[in-house]
C-alpha cells in the first residue's frame, strides 16, 4: 500500500500537492479512476478516486474514511542535532518508523551544530510517516536552547534525561509506567553541561540510563524511543 499526504483534506482540499501529484502520476503512473490511500497526518486515512490526473495538481473525490484510535500514551523526544546532520535525519526517520508523537530539537551548550533546516526535517518526517504506513504526523519543533524546550513541556508529562553516567543505576525501562505521557532529553555529542543538568533536575526531570554503552546522540535518541514503545506494547 502506498500512502499520499494531504493535511487539509478535512478542510476541502481534495487534491494532491505538486510534489505528491508528480510522484502519483509521473512515477507511479496512476490514471483517472484509480483509487488511492491518502492520510491527513492527524490519524485519518481516506480512500479516494482520481478525478483529474495531472502531475501538478491531481484532484480526487472521497470514497471512504477511517480513523485510528489514539494511543493511551505519548512519546516525546527532545534531542540536540548532531554535527553531521545526516545522523539527525537518520534518527528522525527511524524514530517515526518505530513510533513517536513529538520530536523537539534544541541547541545545547556543547552543541557543535547551531542551525537546522526545519522545513527539510518536516519533509523527511512526511516521507517516513508514509513509508511506515502511519496515519499520524509527529509534531516537529525547534528550540534555541534547553531552557526554552523545558519551558514548553507540559507538567503532566513524565520527564527523563539521559546522559553519560556509568554509575547511574536508574534504567529508563524500569522507570517508565505503562500508558504514561513521557519526554526524554538527549544531549549533543559533548553531552549536557552541569548547568543544563541542574536546570533539568530543578524542573522535575529524572536521570535515566539507556544501558552500559556510551551511545552516539542519534543512537541514544532511538534507544529511548524504542524503549518507550516497548514498555507500552
Amino acid at each position: 500500500m502506498k500512502l499520499f499526504y494531504q493535511p487539509d483534506i478535512m478542510n476541502g482540499s481534495h487534491f494532491l500537492t505538486e510534489e505528491e501529484s508528480k510522484h502519483c502520476i509521473k512515477v507511479l503512473r496512476h490514471i483517472v479512476g484509480d483509487t488511492l490511500d491518502v492520510v491527513d497526518g492527524t490519524g485519518s486515512k481516506f480512500k479516494v478516486r482520481i478525478l483529474e490526473a495531472h502531475q501538478k495538481k491531481t484532484t480526487f473525490d472521497i470514497i471512504s474514511h477511517q480513523r485510528k484510535d489514539e494511543l493511551p500514551y505519548y512519546i516525546h523526544i527532545g534531542i540536540a542535532p548532531t554535527k553531521q546532520i545526516e545522523r539527525t535525519e537518520w534518527f528522525l526517520e527511524k524514530a517515526i518508523e518505530i513510533g513517536v508523537d513529538e520530536i523537539s530539537f534544541f541547541f545545547g551548550r556543547h552543541s557543535e551544530r547551531k542551525n537546522i533546516n526545519l522545513e527539510r526535517m518536516q519533509k523527511k518526517a512526511v516521507s517516513a510517516m508514509k513509508q511506515s504506513l502511519k496515519y499520524q504526523m509527529p509534531i516537529i519543533k525547534l528550540y534555541q536552547d534547553l531552557e526554552s524546550l523545558i519551558s514548553h513541556i507540559p507538567e503532566k508529562q513524565s520527564k527523563y534525561i539521559a546522559y553519560v553516567d556509568f554509575d547511574n543505576p536508574h534504567k529508563l525501562k524500569d522507570k517508565v509506567q505503562v500508558n504514561e505521557n513521557s519526554v526524554v532529553l538527549i544531549g549533543p555529542e559533548g553531552d549536557f553541561n552541569k548547568t543544563e543538568l541542574e536546570l533539568a533536575f530543578s524542573n522535575g526531570f529524572q536521570k535515566v540510563s539507556l544501558g552500559q554503552s556510551r551511545l552516539r546522540t542519534e543512537t541514544a535518541g532511538l534507544v529511548a524511543c524504542h524503549t518507550l514503545n516497548l514498555m507500552n506494547s
